[in-house]
Protein backbone atom coordinates (compact mmCIF):
# COMPACT_ATOMS: atom_id res chain seq x y z
CA UNK A 1 0.00 0.00 0.00
CA UNK A 2 2.82 2.36 0.58
CA UNK A 3 6.20 2.47 -0.90
CA UNK A 4 7.17 5.84 0.62
CA UNK A 5 6.59 7.06 3.64
CA UNK A 6 8.09 10.66 5.11
CA UNK A 7 8.92 11.51 8.42
CA UNK A 8 9.10 15.07 9.12
CA UNK A 9 11.25 15.76 12.15
CA UNK A 10 12.24 18.37 14.41
CA UNK A 11 13.72 16.48 17.05
CA UNK A 12 11.43 17.18 20.06
CA UNK A 13 9.52 15.03 22.10
CA UNK A 14 6.27 15.08 19.51
CA UNK A 15 8.55 14.10 17.08
CA UNK A 16 10.05 10.92 18.91
CA UNK A 17 6.51 9.16 19.03
CA UNK A 18 5.78 9.80 15.43
CA UNK A 19 9.48 8.34 14.55
CA UNK A 20 8.93 5.31 16.26
CA UNK A 21 5.30 4.79 14.47
CA UNK A 22 7.13 6.02 10.59
CA UNK A 23 9.47 3.28 11.52
CA UNK A 24 6.96 0.74 11.90
CA UNK A 25 4.70 1.47 9.37
CA UNK A 26 7.75 1.58 6.71
CA UNK A 27 8.80 -2.15 8.19
CA UNK A 28 5.52 -3.25 8.06
CA UNK A 29 5.11 -1.91 4.18
CA UNK A 30 8.72 -2.43 2.84
CA UNK A 31 8.59 0.81 2.06
CA UNK A 32 11.54 3.29 1.61
CA UNK A 33 11.39 6.17 4.93
CA UNK A 34 12.50 9.43 3.94
CA UNK A 35 13.42 11.34 7.16
CA UNK A 36 13.08 15.15 6.69
CA UNK A 37 14.49 18.28 9.08
CA UNK A 38 13.79 21.68 7.83
CA UNK A 39 15.79 24.50 9.09
CA UNK A 40 13.21 27.04 9.73
CA UNK A 41 14.25 30.05 7.80
CA UNK A 42 12.16 32.01 9.95
CA UNK A 43 14.25 31.14 13.26
CA UNK A 44 17.63 31.31 11.49
CA UNK A 45 16.81 35.26 10.08
CA UNK A 46 15.40 36.34 13.59
CA UNK A 47 18.98 36.91 14.77
CA UNK A 48 21.12 39.76 13.73
CA UNK A 49 23.99 37.52 14.11
CA UNK A 50 26.39 40.49 15.58
CA UNK A 51 27.15 37.79 18.40
CA UNK A 52 28.69 35.11 16.22
CA UNK A 53 32.53 35.32 14.84
CA UNK A 54 31.67 33.10 11.64
CA UNK A 55 28.63 31.42 10.26
CA UNK A 56 30.05 28.38 12.01
CA UNK A 57 28.99 29.66 14.87
CA UNK A 58 25.55 31.33 13.90
CA UNK A 59 21.95 29.55 14.75
CA UNK A 60 21.58 27.75 10.67
CA UNK A 61 24.73 26.14 11.78
CA UNK A 62 23.29 24.62 14.79
CA UNK A 63 19.74 23.69 13.57
CA UNK A 64 21.79 22.27 10.47
CA UNK A 65 23.50 20.15 12.99
CA UNK A 66 20.39 19.49 15.10
CA UNK A 67 18.98 18.13 11.55
CA UNK A 68 22.17 15.95 10.60
CA UNK A 69 22.23 14.15 14.47
CA UNK A 70 18.12 13.71 14.53
CA UNK A 71 18.03 11.61 11.19
CA UNK A 72 21.47 9.83 12.20
CA UNK A 73 19.32 8.50 15.23
CA UNK A 74 16.19 8.05 12.85
CA UNK A 75 18.43 5.59 10.93
CA UNK A 76 20.07 3.84 13.39
CA UNK A 77 16.76 2.91 14.64
CA UNK A 78 15.73 1.80 11.06
CA UNK A 79 18.32 0.26 10.07
CA UNK A 80 18.11 -2.34 13.18
CA UNK A 81 14.12 -3.35 11.89
CA UNK A 82 15.49 -3.37 8.05
CA UNK A 83 14.33 -0.29 6.68
CA UNK A 84 15.92 1.98 4.28
CA UNK A 85 16.42 5.68 5.13
CA UNK A 86 16.51 8.65 2.57
CA UNK A 87 18.33 11.56 4.65
CA UNK A 88 16.95 14.88 3.48
CA UNK A 89 17.71 18.73 4.94
CA UNK A 90 15.71 21.42 3.79
CA UNK A 91 15.91 24.86 4.39
CA UNK A 92 12.66 26.99 4.31
CA UNK A 93 9.23 27.58 6.43
CA UNK A 94 8.83 24.16 7.43
CA UNK A 95 4.91 23.66 6.27
CA UNK A 96 5.61 24.97 3.02
CA UNK A 97 8.82 23.00 2.64
CA UNK A 98 7.79 20.10 3.68
CA UNK A 99 4.39 19.82 1.41
CA UNK A 100 6.76 20.61 -1.53
CA UNK A 101 9.16 17.68 -0.64
CA UNK A 102 6.22 15.34 -0.44
CA UNK A 103 5.19 16.44 -3.23
CA UNK A 104 8.45 16.62 -5.04
CA UNK A 105 9.44 12.96 -3.97
CA UNK A 106 5.81 11.46 -4.57
CA UNK A 107 5.39 10.11 -1.45
CA UNK A 108 2.75 7.86 -0.57
CA UNK A 109 2.28 8.87 2.94
CA UNK A 110 3.38 11.60 5.69
CA UNK A 111 3.91 11.04 9.26
CA UNK A 112 4.05 13.93 11.33
CA UNK A 113 4.12 14.23 15.01
CA UNK A 114 2.42 16.83 17.78
CA UNK A 115 1.84 17.69 20.87
CA UNK A 116 -1.22 16.87 22.36
CA UNK A 117 -2.35 20.88 23.90
CA UNK A 118 -5.68 22.71 24.80
CA UNK A 119 -8.01 24.06 22.19
CA UNK A 120 -6.90 27.49 23.28
CA UNK A 121 -3.14 27.14 23.11
CA UNK A 122 -3.72 25.88 19.30
CA UNK A 123 -6.41 28.56 17.87
CA UNK A 124 -3.74 31.20 19.36
CA UNK A 125 -0.62 29.52 17.90
CA UNK A 126 -1.52 26.80 15.74
CA UNK A 127 1.43 24.12 14.53
CA UNK A 128 3.13 22.95 11.27
CA UNK A 129 1.27 20.16 11.51
CA UNK A 130 -1.85 22.05 11.69
CA UNK A 131 -0.62 24.08 8.06
CA UNK A 132 0.76 21.13 6.44
CA UNK A 133 -2.87 19.31 6.93
CA UNK A 134 -4.36 22.25 5.40
CA UNK A 135 -2.07 22.41 2.62
CA UNK A 136 -1.48 18.97 1.48
CA UNK A 137 -3.48 16.89 -0.62
CA UNK A 138 -1.65 13.44 0.71
CA UNK A 139 -2.73 10.64 3.16
CA UNK A 140 -1.32 11.83 6.62
CA UNK A 141 -1.12 9.96 9.41
CA UNK A 142 -0.55 12.36 13.12
CA UNK A 143 0.86 11.05 16.17
CA UNK A 144 -0.10 12.86 19.20
CA UNK A 145 2.04 13.41 22.03
CA UNK A 146 1.14 14.47 25.57
CA UNK A 147 2.70 17.02 27.13
CA UNK A 148 2.88 18.16 30.86
CA UNK A 149 2.97 22.25 30.62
Amino acid sequence: MYDTVLLSTDGTVASEEAESHAIALAEAHNADLHVLYVVDEDVVTAYSGDEYVDEAEGPEHGLEELGTETIADIQYKAKEVGVNVVKAIEHGRPAETIVRYADAEDMDLLVLGTKHRPEEYRALLGSVTDRVLRLTTRPATVVKTEVDE
